[in-house]
């Protein structure tokens, strides 16, 4: 298995056998993977501040239709 350097992309090799492009660019993949776990967990913080606000607006409904009546 004999890999060629793809040009304009540092890290990212073709295998000459297979044809298969290959990533040895352990720094970026480890980023890459950092930023995504950080875009999930803030994508589950806004989603549980979003429940918490449509609860909060339900009971304050509630509060308004019981003095209301």
């Amino acid at each position: 298995m004999a890999l060629i350097r793809v040009k304009d992309h540092d890290g990212l090799y073709k295998d000459s056998s297979t044809g298969a492009i290959i990533n040895k660019d352990t720094n970026g993949y480890q980023q890459y993977v950092q930023n995504r776990e950080r875009l999930l967990s803030d994508k589950e913080r806004l989603d549980s501040i979003e429940s918490d606000i449509n609860d909060i607006k339900s009971l304050l409904l509630k509060v308004l239709e019981s003095n209301g009546q």
